[in-house]
């Protein structure tokens, strides 16, 4: 409920009901040794901290799984979500709210996702955003099919530093579509794979997709490879954390034409895969081949500002063979949460969540690789996550701490190469002293 503090003609009033003239008339029986004594409250904590400190005094009765000792990443992050985003999204009008089948007479949920939109793209820096997508997988799909239908080619290019899960999401959507997929080995010295992508982009090549950071966290700069795409009349499509673009160089400083991704970083818990959501932002001429609905701002004939669907390319909307996509949720919900997310941490907040992210990560792998045992397999600049090769069975690792700890992926499911190695992601959340803790599990266990 909302909070009024009570104001001077208030307390004027609730004195002379009392029979006193001021408060220090309320007050003259008491000594003036406790009036105001003196208080040993420690400083103000920030929210995170403030849940962080709860959390200790909890293990003060049990051991619970703390989401410090939490390392698990691959496209899926364990972020803080202020309470605010939290109770703004758990709102009934927005809560219960539908896909706008009459779409003009919803305009509180038509302003949420413009404003998303707005988010997206200025987070991406590009100059259009649709109206959100399933997931971070399929959206890479989607990718594919607007280059496809912009450049009328059918070859894509990308490699294996690509997410394993989002690369086998698209060969299993394009299996009966004339899509030629071109992917090559990811390269061992540097992120990114550069040359080899570049050399080979061929006049019959849609799009080259590349993943920023990538799948074992390491960051390249794509400014040349989408000049050699462009060269060639090809698109440079990028899959990137939108968190990481709060201190990297954006897809549309790199001359980028398509920008996906998963939006789960943006205020969305685990909650054990799902629901997440999709995002695309792209250049303003690819607008009309983008999958999904795209609400813009207008005024009526009075002209009072209000929200259109501007362009609406599902098949609920207009003929199925017209369509651009067949995957009709476009997560609304936690679109509006990703915008809940955005609003509340504003600009200066989202940067500095994106610099306590590799911040850490940059702690963490000082000292876990310094751990005997355990080296750093990829060398070269990185954002929250790296890969940690260990002289041990990995698997082992798991087996000795079960479920109190979690150091992160295992990657021989899909990298035999790799087979010794776990994929670690380090965010906000991860305390000195969890990394500091995970450094000595590790060594206890390496030394044993």
């Amino acid at each position: 409920m909302s909070y009024v503090s009570h104001t001077p003609e208030d307390r004027k009033k609730m004195l002379a009901t009392v029979g006193v003239a001021s408060t220090e008339e309320l007050f003259a029986d008491l000594p003036s040794s406790l009036r105001n004594p003196k208080m040993n409250i420690p400083p103000a904590l920030s929210e995170l901290e403030l849940v962080e400190h709860m959390k200790d005094l909890t293990e003060l009765n049990k051991y619970p799984v703390r989401g410090g000792d939490y390392f698990i990443g691959g496209g899926a992050y364990n972020h803080h979500i202020p309470q605010a985003a939290i109770q703004m999204v758990g709102r009934s009008e927005f809560y219960t709210a539908y896909t706008p089948y009459q779409p003009e007479i919803s305009q509180g949920m038509l302003q949420a996702i413009f404003e998303y939109q707005t988010a997206i793209a200025r987070i991406t820096d590009m100059d259009v955003s649709n109206a959100s997508l399933y997931d971070g997988g399929t959206a890479v799909y989607e990718a594919c099919v607007v280059a496809l239908l912009q450049t009328r080619r059918n070859r894509v290019v990308m490699d294996t530093s690509l997410h394993p899960n989002y690369r086998e999401v698209l060969q299993t959507c394009s299996r009966n579509a004339k899509i030629e997929i071109d992917c090559l080995p990811y390269d061992e010295k540097e992120g990114g794979n550069v040359k080899n992508l570049a050399a080979k982009v061929d006049d019959q090549t849609a799009a080259v997709i590349v993943q920023y950071p990538d799948f074992f966290g390491r960051v390249a700069d794509f400014s040349e490879l989408a000049a050699a795409c462009h060269a060639k009349k090809a698109l440079l499509v990028m899959v990137v954390n939108p968190l990481a673009l709060g201190v990297l160089k954006t897809p549309g400083q790199m001359d980028a034409d398509i920008v996906i991704g998963e939006g789960q970083s943006l205020g969305m818990p685990l909650s054990y895969g799902g629901p997440y959501l999709g995002f695309m932002a792209a250049k303003e001429s690819f607008s009309r081949k983008m999958p999904g609905r795209l609400v813009g701002e207008t005024v009526d004939k009075e002209g009072r500002r209000g929200f259109v669907l501007t362009l609406q390319a599902r098949e609920q909307h207009i003929k199925r063979e017209r369509a651009t996509s067949n995957i009709c949720s476009n997560q609304a919900l936690c679109a509006l949460q990703a915008l809940a997310y955005v609003t509340v941490m504003g600009k200066q907040g989202f940067r500095d969540v994106s610099e306590l992210c590799m911040q850490k990560a940059a702690y963490a792998r000082k000292t876990l690789s310094a751990v005997d045992g355990a080296q750093l397999v990829f060398s070269g600049p990185h954002f929250h996550e790296f890969v940690l090769r260990l002289k041990k069975p990995v698997m082992d690792l798991f087996r000795r701490f079960g479920h109190a700890f979690e150091p992160g992926i295992r990657l021989n499911r899909w990298y035999q190469e790799l087979d010794d190695c776990l994929l670690v992601a380090v965010t906000e959340v991860n305390r000195k002293q969890d990394i500091d803790r995970y450094a000595q599990r590790l060594g206890e266990w390496l030394a044993d």
